[in-house]
């Protein structure tokens, strides 16, 4: 489930080369998700593991996240 949504919104991501030789990427529609890198192959791992880590604080937080459904069965949730 949360390969699936990071993969869909990989597909959209817009890269581009800055002047200074870097490259700088972003998802539209998810705000504050960005990456930069020396490299493009970095600069995409980056902004996977952005993605991953903000989809993951949103989630703990019960925030909701456009086109992300998640469902927990609170009475399987045990601390010990």
């Amino acid at each position: 489930m949360l390969r699936e949504y990071i993969d869909k919104k990989l597909r959209v991501a817009r890269y581009k080369l800055l002047k200074d030789g870097t490259y700088f990427a972003e998802i539209p529609g998810v705000r504050g998700v960005w990456a930069n890198a020396k490299n493009l192959e970095q600069c995409r791992r980056n902004l996977r593991d952005v993605l991953e880590e903000w989809l993951l604080l949103k989630v703990s937080n019960h925030e909701s996240v456009p086109g992300f459904n998640l469902k927990v069965d609170r009475r399987n949730l045990v601390l010990n």
